[in-house]
């Protein structure tokens, strides 16, 4: 089996483990396989994006609404990333509480976030490509976020002085944001 399957301190996001087959060569690697991803209560997916950061890039948090919110699949195939899943599901017992995880292309894990979660990352190495597999389409009237230094969510992005789009620098706190869950 291609994938090992890991819940964290927040047991909805899974850690993915990737195997490779290497040889002199480099490395074959399967990055999906819908009936193992199915088979541990993965939603199929419909949309593949892709993302290139320069070191120091911070890109979230970023979430969907219902009726199209959505899980994500995060896989980095080039550079490293540390990757951040925020609980943003009034109710929950980890509610405003958030796990993260470096994603590489040299250590093979990615992560599954289910709908529910703010999503971000900020890039670690010179660069890195993103893979993110999404359960539902981009819905640009539905797309709302949490701004990446909210106090209350103290996240160590472990990179100093990010650079940040203007549209995630003007994000609301966890505590104003427009949240379905």
């Amino acid at each position: 089996m291609p994938f090992e399957f890991q819940r964290l301190e927040i047991p909805d996001v899974l850690l993915v483990r990737i195997s490779a087959a290497r040889d002199a060569r480099g490395f074959f690697r399967e990055l999906y396989r819908q009936d193992e991803f199915t088979a541990h209560g993965i939603p199929p997916f419909v949309q593949d994006n892709h993302s290139h950061s320069t070191r120091g890039v911070l890109r979230g948090l970023h979430y969907q609404k219902h009726p199209r919110a959505q899980g994500k699949f995060i896989v980095v195939i080039r550079g490293e990333i540390l990757d951040v899943a925020v609980d943003i599901r009034r109710g929950s017992p980890t509610y405003a509480r958030w796990v993260a995880h470096v994603l590489s292309a040299e250590n093979g894990c990615a992560l599954y976030i289910p709908p529910g979660f703010a999503h971000g990352f900020s890039v670690l190495s010179d660069s890195a490509d993103v893979l993110y597999k999404v359960t539902a389409p981009y819905a640009p009237e539905l797309d709302r976020g949490i701004r990446w230094n909210d106090p209350d969510l103290a996240i160590d992005w472990r990179v100093r002085d990010p650079i940040v789009s203007p549209k995630d620098a003007q994000l609301p706190f966890l505590r104003d944001a427009d949240n379905n869950f």
